[in-house]
């Protein structure tokens, strides 16, 4: 397995949408398209509900391993205008909608959505509910700081209908905290998680990064020891994804020269997926790990599982909406992304106009393709048919999957493939040969993490 993770140890993308953001055709795409496939995909979906994205950009500090959106700030009064910007790009919706959306699911990230105040989260979650309805088989989460979130946050955000919540927890060793700038004891991660199941909280997630600077393979063993402990519902168990050409100072608060080597890296993955197996935790995939109880790994199970721009969830809404600076929403047909920028995003939205910067509208051609990298990244299989090799040239894509046939991580029919249970952690890389956009244009310079 190390040589064929050092193999296949290359650039890609997540996958988090098809076409990949870089590939996005920004040219043709307009605010009237975006608003036209909005609203077919909700008239296709209403007995379905649809999922919102909140994007909640503000920090205190910076840590320094975050590829995030964000804003550093320790002034709260900016959490008000913030709230009331948002609320009021989701009116705008609503309007362009033209009924209350029932609502599936709802996710709060960031930036640091505990830097906001209970009061104001709550205040931020009546205001989309007035507009809204939520579904009976609902799911809203959040992302939580273990060091700023209190039993004020979970009981507040539990107390409009969240269930589920995931603590970033990265390391747990002192000098790998400090190289990041994100020092956290154990017991505060370990209070939070009390916390949150003693109000009633169902699922309870847990982030940990391997190939973190001054990181070595104790450090990820101790982490995920630790992380048992606390038996979380869920374990991320991701790669570092150093991309400072993109994502400017944030990630240059250490040397390169300070990350793993690729074999003390590649030993840290195989170590962690290992020891997880060990205790329970079941590959739902790529780099998600869950209890055989919780909704993520029953929805591997029962065929639901799905995949957006808020990662790995336990079911498909044909439209997510995006909400609040930099967010980018769904509607199955196209992808927007609204500004990055907050004064312009609060300004945007005080004119009355929904803030999107850029887009793409997907071609007949993309929607297939799109439907296959989703069944490789969520059921590890797919299979297509004639009319649709009448649009896509799929023996190109059997000619990309050869070399992994060869290694045994794919099986090939006729007109199907399926991921081996070897080959289910090259999943990224799998979906790449149906990435007809890469293929044909591969990047001049390095846009994409590497998939260990």
């Amino acid at each position: 397995m190390c040589d064929l993770v050092q193999k296949y140890n290359v650039p890609g993308p997540r996958y988090t949408s098809y076409p990949t953001v870089p590939y996005w055709d920004v040219d043709s795409f307009s605010g009237k398209q975006w608003n036209t496939t909005v609203l077919r995909a909700f008239t296709e979906s209403q007995d379905e509900g649809i999922s919102i994205y909140i994007h909640l950009p503000f920090c205190e500090s910076m840590c320094t391993f975050c590829g995030c959106h964000k804003r550093i700030t320790k002034r709260h009064d900016v959490e008000l205008p913030y709230i009331q910007a948002i609320l009021k790009e989701w009116e705008l919706y609503h309007a362009l909608l033209g009924a209350k959306p029932l609502i599936k699911e709802l996710h709060l990230g960031g930036g640091t959505p505990t830097f906001f105040s209970p009061e104001n989260l709550r205040t931020l979650i009546e205001g989309i509910l007035r507009f809204g309805k939520k579904a009976t088989d609902m799911e809203f989460s959040f992302e939580g700081h273990p060091n700023n979130t209190t039993k004020g946050h979970l009981q507040a955000l539990y107390d409009v209908g969240f269930r589920r919540v995931c603590y970033g927890v990265q390391d747990y060793n002192l000098s790998v905290q400090r190289a990041i700038n994100r020092v956290q004891p154990f017991e505060n991660v370990k209070n939070v998680t009390e916390w949150a199941r003693e109000i009633g909280f169902t699922s309870v997630g847990h982030d940990i990064i391997y190939g973190l600077p001054f990181q070595d393979t104790d450090h990820v063993k101790e982490t995920i020891i630790k992380t048992n402990a606390l038996k979380p519902d869920r374990i991320a168990f991701y790669s570092y994804a150093h991309v400072p050409w993109l994502k400017g100072n944030g990630q240059r608060g250490f040397k390169d020269s300070d990350l793993p080597p690729t074999e003390v890296k590649k030993a840290q993955y195989e170590l962690g997926k290992r020891m997880l197996g060990e205790f329970g935790y079941k590959d739902v995939g790529m780099d998600h790990f869950a209890l055989p109880t919780d909704s993520l790994y029953k929805a591997l199970v029962n065929g639901t599982l799905h995949r957006n721009f808020m990662g790995y969830t336990p079911f498909k809404t044909k439209l997510m909406i995006g909400l609040g600076a930099s967010s980018i929403s769904d509607s199955w047909y196209g992808f927007a992304q609204n500004v990055k920028n907050v004064e312009e995003y609060e300004n945007l939205v005080s004119q009355g106009v929904i803030p999107i910067f850029r887009g793409h509208i997907l071609n007949k051609e993309d929607q297939i393709m799109r439907k296959h990298i989703l069944n490789i990244m969520c059921q590890f299989k797919t299979d297509w048919n004639e009319e649709e090799e009448a649009i896509v040239d799929f023996r190109k894509i059997v000619d990309n999957l050869s070399e992994l046939q060869t290694d045994g991580l794919v099986v090939i029919d006729d007109r199907s493939i399926e991921v081996t249970e070897k080959g289910r952690p090259f999943v990224r890389n799998i979906s790449m040969a149906f990435d007809l956009k890469l293929h044909r244009k591969k990047p001049d310079t390095r846009i994409f993490s590497m998939t260990f």
